[in-house]
This record gives structure tokens, C-alpha cells and sequence, in this order.
């Protein structure tokens, strides 16, 4: 039997995904998905200028056909809402704004070092990471889980792969808040709805921090090339992609600023709301508590339950159908992977958070794409360690305060986490 909708869902013609603030209550937007999904699944969205509106594309099928094909669904007129013109795309664009060969190409750079052989290699390092994190953040007692616990821990792995000093975390933190965060005035330099941000409209999500992240890692490029390291940044300046095109320096630019992006934000996220939804259900922690092989499941619930990231935007490349909407050539498509992640023809009791929910089939990461998260695997291993280390530590824990979020229709973000623990 199907659970309840927690709360009503919203009425179609209230429903706006422009309306960053509805982001900030913990319910609206998937009061929304849920309304779209049922009466409207690829909807369209209208936008203030100077953007032009959007195909909203809600159900997991929709969202699955359109990662699946790009073909007609390309990334290469970008990945955000934003409209960027050709000039800005050639200065801005990662491997995410790519397609095709280069797209394959730049991936290969760095996909061994993802891959489950290497990953498998840093569990050890993981365990002690986490110790030392759990260590300094639980005999605290009240504290802000997100600082404590869930930033400090992916922060530290990202600085091991890129070889970096750990006194350099707060830095890295703070330019992947001021990044990702450019609709939310406590994290963002410029916003990016303001005049102002014309001003940076060349660099990546129009926001200054990219300069300072550039420069630092143009200082770890200098000092790397040449050498036999294995790191990140060693493999970048050091490897050619298989095309045989060597990366530019532009290239360099934005793939690093991408690693320090998404080699902390996501899996942060990740890790907060399930800490979340473990204090909000007790009865989950305790069967976690109980039966600690269930961990690996439940790192899959926690990713579903999470969707750190709510959606990435593809343009469609010719006239196409979809969900029995008419798409025209050049429209923006819009996957909801956080919709798509509560959708009732793929997950019984969508809204129930069960930790032994088998099978799985979220598209947090992408399903089956060819830009499927190239970190998906590391971010796996660090959220099951994080969980197979504080869960036995726990005897309770409670919410200690609100919880805000960020301001954003793109990141699924927690800002604070406040807690009380109680240790075993």
C-alpha cells in the first residue's frame, strides 16, 4: 500500500521551480514534484528574462530517456539554467558541457582513479579519517553536524586526492559554498540575479571565488608538471587524453575548479540529510544499530532520500516528444533527478525513508549515462564509512535546533545541522 503524501500537494498553478525561497522550506519542493508528476510531468516552466523558460521533466522514465540520449538532449549548451551565449560556453565549459569524444576523452583522464580497484585502496585511510573526525566532533556533544562532521570529513579526502595540505580544507569549503551557493546571499560574493554578476559572467556560476580557485590550482599545476605524482592534479597536467587533444590551460581551469565542487558538496549534503532522516526516524537507526551489514543498502536509501543535487538541464538538439509534451529545437529539458527519486512507479511508499529498501533504482548520480558522476563510487565508500563508523557510536541523537537550508533550485543543500548525541 501506498504511504500518504507527508503534506498536500501544491495546486498546478502554484507550482513555480523559479521560487528559490519555496526551496528553503523542507516540504515545498516535493510538494511540487509530486503535483508535476501526476498532472503535468513535462511541464513547462516559464522564467524571468533574460532566461526564456524550461521543459520541467519530473518522472523517473522521462528523466532516465533523456540522460540516456545525448543525441537529442545535449549537455553542450550547458548543464544550469542559466543561457549562456556561445562566447561565454568556449571560456566556461568542463567535461560536464561536453558530449562525444572530448567528452569521453577528458573523463578517461582521471576514471581509473575512480574506479573500484583505487577506491578499494583508500577504505583504510577512510577509517582513520573518519575516526579522527568522530573523535573531535562527538565528545561535543551539542554541535553543528554539518561543520563538525559531514564537511570535514569529504573536504579531507578531496584534499588527500589532490595532494593538498589539510590547512587548505576552509579555503576549499568556502569556495564550493560561494560557488554553488550563488543564489543564496549567506554564501554568495555576487548573487546571481544581481547587475553585478554581468561583471563575472565568463567565469564559472558568475562568481569570483572561480578566480581564487583557478589561481590555486594553476599554483599546484606549475609545481606538478613534469612529475611523477599520482594525484589529481599530477594526472591533469601530466596525462593526454586518449583524443590525443591535450588539455589547455582553459581546461585545466575548469576541470579542477569541478573537482573542488563536487569532490566536497554533494557527498556533504548526502551525509547531512541522512543524519537527518536518521534523527527524524529512530526506528531506522536502531535496525542500522542492530544489523550493521544492512549499511550498504542503506547507503543507497540514503542517496535516494538525499538528492544532493535536484537537477541537471540538457537542450534538446532538434524537434523531439517527450511524455507527450512537443519539444522544440533548442528548448531547455530540465531532469528533476529529486523528483524522479520519489517517483511511486519505481519506489513503493516514495516517501517512506527505509534503510533496507531493495531494489534501489535512484538516479542521484545519473543512471546509465554517459555522464554518469565519475565520483560515484567514492562518494558510495565515504558515506558507508562515515555510517559503519558513527552508527555504532550512538546511543541517541536529536535535533538540537532549526535546520536551514540553502537557497537554491540546483543544490540540495543543509546549511546547519544542529545536534545533541548521546554516546554508547
Amino acid at each position: 500500500m501506498t504511504a500518504p503524501v507527508p503534506v498536500e500537494p501544491l495546486p498546478l498553478a502554484d507550482v513555480d521551480l523559479t521560487d528559490l525561497d519555496g526551496f528553503t522550506d523542507a516540504w515545498k519542493p516535493w510538494r511540487m514534484f509530486h503535483t508535476l508528476r501526476h498532472q503535468d510531468p513535462v511541464h513547462w516552466q516559464p522564467e524571468a528574462a533574460p532566461n526564456s523558460g524550461f521543459w520541467a521533466v519530473t518522472r523517473h522514465r522521462d528523466i532516465v530517456a533523456v540522460d540516456r540520449d545525448p543525441d537529442t538532449f545535449t549537455s553542450t549548451r550547458f548543464v544550469n539554467l542559466e543561457e549562456l551565449d556561445d562566447d561565454q560556453i568556449a571560456k566556461r565549459a568542463s567535461i560536464l558541457e561536453l558530449d562525444g569524444i572530448r567528452h569521453r576523452a577528458l573523463r578517461g583522464v582521471l576514471q581509473r582513479q575512480f574506479g573500484n580497484s583505487v577506491i578499494s585502496r583508500y577504505t583504510d585511510f577512510l577509517r582513520g579519517l573518519t575516526a579522527r573526525t568522530l573523535d573531535a566532533a562527538l565528545p561535543l556533544g551539542t554541535f553543528d553536524f554539518v561543520t563538525h562532521i559531514a564537511a570535514d570529513f569529504p573536504i579531507n579526502v578531496l584534499a588527500r586526492l589532490l595532494d593538498v595540505p589539510p590547512e587548505d580544507n576552509r579555503r576549499l569549503i568556502a569556495w564550493g559554498n560561494r560557488l554553488i551557493g550563488n543564489t543564496d546571499p549567506d554564501y554568495a560574493d555576487v548573487l546571481l540575479s544581481s547587475p553585478e554578476s554581468e561583471r563575472y559572467r565568463d567565469l564559472p556560476f558568475r562568481s569570483p571565488a572561480a578566480t581564487e580557485v583557478f589561481a590555486y590550482g594553476r599554483e599546484l599545476a606549475r609545481q606538478r608538471r613534469g612529475g611523477a605524482g599520482d594525484d589529481l592534479v599530477s594526472r591533469l597536467v601530466n596525462g593526454t587524453p586518449r583524443d590525443g587533444v591535450p588539455l589547455s590551460d582553459q581546461d585545466f581551469d575548469n576541470y579542477f575548479l569541478l573537482l573542488v565542487v563536487a569532490g566536497n558538496e554533494t557527498t556533504r549534503h548526502t551525509i547531512s540529510h541522512s543524519m537527518l532522516a536518521l534523527a527524524e526516524h529512530p526506528e531506522q537507526l536502531d535496525r542500522l544499530r542492530k544489523d550493521p551489514a544492512l549499511i550498504p543498502v542503506a547507503v543507497e536509501e540514503f542517496l535516494r532520500w538525499a538528492s544532493p543535487v535536484y537537477h541537471f538541464r540538457r537542450t534538446a538538439t532538434r524537434d523531439t516528444e517527450l511524455g507527450g509534451a512537443h519539444i522544440g529545437q533548442g528548448d531547455k529539458v530540465v531532469m528533476w533527478y529529486a523528483s524522479g527519486n520519489r517517483d511511486e512507479d519505481v519506489f513503493p511508499d516514495p516517501y517512506a525513508f527505509d534503510v533496507t529498501r531493495t531494489p534501489n533504482d535512484h538516479v542521484t548520480f545519473g543512471k546509465t549515462s554517459p555522464h554518469l558522476c565519475l565520483g560515484n563510487m567514492l562518494a558510495r565508500t565515504e558515506i558507508r564509512v562515515m555510517f559503519e563508523e558513527l552508527i555504532p557510536r550512538l546511543a541517541d541523537i536529536r535535533l538540537a535546533g532549526p535546520v536551514p537550508r540553502v537557497r537554491s533550485n540546483f543544490v540540495n543543500g543543509i546549511k546547519e545541522l544542529p545536534v545533541t548525541v548521546t554516546l554508547t
